[in-house]
C-alpha cells in the first residue's frame, strides 16, 4: 500500500524532548528564585543577582559559551512620594479639606515639589489632551485606551501631556484593587516633568476633584545616576554564519515580584533552551539565547545586544515577552507575513490554539532588531476568554508568583522551541524600513512614537 499521503512518522528525538519537558521543573524553579529576590529593578544589585541566576540556568540547559556582558545605563532610584488635593473651588459643594492619596513615582521621574490644577484628560489620547487646557496643570490619564482604537502606550500619553504644558502627569490604573501602576516615563534618562501612578479607586476621586476645579500638590524624591546592567547569552546548534536570536528580559520593577512581567518569559526561554539542546542535531543554524536587562526602563539590554551582534547575520529574532503568563499563546509578527504564516503552521501542527496580531509596535525588546529589518516575532499570551484589555496585574504590586500556572510555562516552552527549530530551517525575508514605516503610519502611530521619543531618526 502506498502510504506517502498518510500521517507523518513520529520523530523519536522530538517526542523524547517534549516528553521530558513535561517533567522539567527547572523553568518553575528559575521563576521561583527570581521572584524570591527583593526586586529586579534595572541597574540594582538584585538585578545583578538575577542575571547570575539566568546564566546558571542557561548553562544547566546545555548552552555553550555562556557569557555576561555589562553595559552602561542610567540607574533610577525612588524615594518618597506625597500627593494631595489641596484646594477646591468654594462655589462648589465639594469637600474643602486637604486630602492625601497614595501615589508612586514612575521610573525616571525627576525630584520635584509643585502645585497645579487637576485636569482630567480621560484616556490620555492626543485628541483628549488637545481638548483641554493643560498649561501648568496636573494631567490625570487612565491606563487603558478605548476599544475602538489601537492601545496607546503610557510613554505616548506622558509625552503628549508634557508637550501640552503639563506640570506633572498622573497615570491612573483602570484595574481595581488599590494598585498604583508603575512604568517608565521615558527611556534611559530623567524625564522633563514628574509622573506618578495612582489606583483606580484614587482615579475615581481625582476625576471628581477635577470637576470641582481642585488643585493638587505633588512632592517626589528620586535620583538618577550613572549605573550598569548586564546581558547573559550563550549558543547551541551548529557553528553557522547565520543565527536565530531568542531573547527575554529578566528585569522587573521594584514594587513587585515581576512574576508575570517577565519572570514567565525568561522561565519559558529557559525551558525552551533545554528542549532545543535535546534537538540540537535537528537545528540547521546556530541559536543564540539571551536574557537581557533593563527592558522596563528603555529596552536597554536589547539595544546593547543589537549593537554587539552583526544584525545582517540574525535570521530572525524571537522576543519572549508575555509568554507563559496565561493559557493561550499570542504571536505578534510585527509586519512580517511569512513569520505569521510560520507561527500558525507550527502551532496548528502541534494542535495548539494561538492568538495572532500582525501589527508592529516599538515597546518591547524586539524593537532594536525590527528597526534594523530583522524579522521579529514576539511571543505573548492571553487568557482563554480574551481577558480585559491592558496589563492587568502587570506593573503593580499584584504581579506575584501565585498568578502563574506551571503548565503554561511548559506548554509555551515547547511551542517556543518548535517555532525556533522551524526558524533555523526557514529563510524569512527582511522587513524593509519603508514598509515598516508605512505600517506605523497606517496605525496612526507617528505622533505617539514622536511623543515617546522612539521614532527612528533615519525615518525623518
Amino acid at each position: 500500500m502506498d502510504d506517502t499521503d498518510g500521517p507523518t512518522s513520529p520523530d523519536p528525538t522530538l517526542e523524547r524532548a517534549l516528553g521530558r519537558a513535561w517533567a522539567d521543573d527547572r523553568p518553575w524553579e528559575l521563576l521561583t528564585r527570581l521572584t524570591a529576590l527583593p526586586h529586579r529593578m534595572g541597574g540594582s544589585p538584585s538585578e545583578r543577582r538575577a542575571a547570575e541566576l539566568v546564566g546558571d540556568s542557561l548553562e544547566e540547559a546545555g548552552l555553550v559559551d555562556v557569557r555576561t556582558d555589562e553595559f552602561p545605563m542610567q540607574h533610577w532610584q525612588r524615594g518618597t512620594t506625597e500627593f494631595a488635593v489641596t484646594d477646591v473651588d468654594d462655589e462648589t459643594d465639594a469637600p474643602a479639606d486637604e486630602r492625601s492619596f497614595e501615589a508612586i513615582a514612575l521610573p525616571y521621574c525627576p525630584p520635584g515639589d509643585l502645585e497645579g490644577p487637576l485636569v482630567d484628560v480621560g484616556y490620555g489620547t492626543p485628541e483628549e489632551i488637545d481638548d483641554v487646557d493643560l498649561q501648568g496643570g496636573i494631567a490625570v490619564a487612565s491606563t487603558t485606551t478605548p476599544s475602538d482604537r489601537r492601545f496607546v502606550h503610557r510613554m505616548e500619553k506622558f509625552g503628549h501631556a508634557a508637550a501640552a504644558g503639563a506640570e506633572a502627569f498622573v497615570f491612573a490604573n483602570h484595574v481595581p484593587g488599590q494598585l498604583p501602576p508603575t512604568g517608565a516615563l521615558k527611556f534611559d534618562a530623567e524625564a522633563a516633568i514628574p509622573g506618578v501612578g495612582v489606583s483606580a479607586e484614587t482615579h475615581d476621586w481625582l476625576v471628581e476633584y477635577a470637576k470641582w476645579d481642585a488643585r493638587a500638590r505633588l512632592r517626589v524624591d528620586a535620583s538618577t545616576t550613572d549605573g550598569t546592567s548586564r546581558n547573559v547569552h550563550g549558543t547551541l546548534g551548529p557553528d553557522t554564519d547565520e543565527e536565530v536570536l531568542v531573547l527575554a528580559h529578566y528585569d522587573a520593577h521594584d514594587i513587585a515580584e515581576g512574576a508575570l512581567d517577565n519572570g514567565c518569559g525568561i522561565a519559558t526561554v529557559a525551558g525552551a533552551a533545554s528542549i532545543l539542546a535535546d534537538l540540537e542535531d535537528d537545528l540547521e543554524c546556530r541559536v543564540r539565547i539571551a536574557g537581557v536587562g533593563c527592558e522596563e526602563i528603555g529596552l536597554l539590554g536589547a539595544e546593547a545586544l543589537a549593537d554587539q551582534l552583526e544584525l545582517e547575520s540574525v535570521r530572525a529574532a524571537v522576543n519572549v515577552d508575555g509568554a507563559g503568563r496565561f493559557r493561550n499563546l499570542k504571536a505578534l509578527s510585527h509586519a512580517s507575513e511569512p513569520l505569521a504564516v510560520l507561527a500558525e503552521d507550527v502551532t496548528d501542527s502541534a494542535g495548539q490554539p494561538i492568538v495572532h496580531d500582525r501589527d508592529p509596535h516599538p515597546f518591547s525588546d524586539h524593537w532594536p532588531f525590527l528597526r534594523a529589518g530583522v524579522p521579529s516575532l514576539q511571543l505573548h499570551s492571553e487568557p482563554a476568554d480574551g481577558g480585559e484589555r491592558g496589563r492587568g496585574w502587570g506593573h503593580t504590586a499584584a504581579d506575584t508568583r501565585d498568578k502563574v500556572e506551571p503548565r503554561n510555562l511548559r506548554e509555551h516552552a515547547m511551542l517556543t522551541a518548535l517555532l525556533v527549530r522551524e526558524l533555523t530551517r526557514s529563510s524569512v525575508p527582511r522587513v524593509p524600513a519603508a514598509e515598516l514605516r508605512e505600517r506605523f503610519e497606517d496605525q496612526n502611530y507617528v505622533s505617539g512614537m514622536r511623543a515617546a521619543e522612539v521614532w527612528p531618526s533615519t525615518w525623518e
